[in-house]
């Protein structure tokens, strides 16, 4: 089947796309590990991935929080060692099966990803507010698009009652296993 020409500089120029995105995408990880500087002496980005994780799912399983953060298991305890000693998660023994740990966490590590998130929020807020009115309604159709595309739900508005996983979606583990 002969490619399709596409002419550039047209909507259907996925490298032009591709690098629009890529340029975003630069400007979201300058954000998150700006909303991560003041805690980034306790906490890495891996690190609070499995943070917010832990505090949408509640007590989690190792084997399930390795699998949604797609890392190893002993990777995954190793990382739940360093927050517990940081005071940011807990652990204790499955009471259904003694084997098992459940995972969770703390009132402190609720804390961080709550202020964590309102500062990624703060400034992506400050970036969108530069923006016209009619070019934040096609940045948001278009966002819904990738997302939809790449098979992320949608972040929770601001006054959510929880954060969600943003970015950490994988197929078939979002269903608790604790």
């Amino acid at each position: 089947m002969p490619e399709r020409e596409i002419p550039v500089g047209t909507m259907d120029d996925v490298d032009a796309v591709t690098r629009a995105v890529l340029t975003a995408s630069r400007l979201l990880v300058a954000v998150s590990a700006r909303s991560l500087a003041e805690v980034e002496e306790r906490v890495t980005l891996p690190q609070f991935r499995m943070l917010v994780v832990l505090s949408t799912r509640g007590e989690t399983k190792l084997v399930a929080l390795a699998e949604l953060l797609q890392v190893a298991p002993s990777t995954a305890m190793r990382m739940v060692d360093r927050l517990i000693a940081a005071g940011l998660a807990d652990r204790k023994a499955n009471p259904a099966n003694r084997r098992e740990t459940l995972l969770t966490v703390t009132e402190e590590g609720r804390r961080t990803v709550e202020e964590v998130t309102a500062r990624r929020r703060a400034e992506i807020a400050g970036i969108v507010e530069r923006l016209r009115p009619t070019e934040r309604l096609a940045l948001v159709e278009a966002l819904n698009a990738f997302n939809e595309a790449g098979g992320e739900p949608l972040a929770p508005a601001a006054d959510a009652p929880e954060p969600h996983p943003l970015g950490w979606i994988v197929e078939g583990a979002m269903a608790h296993d604790a």
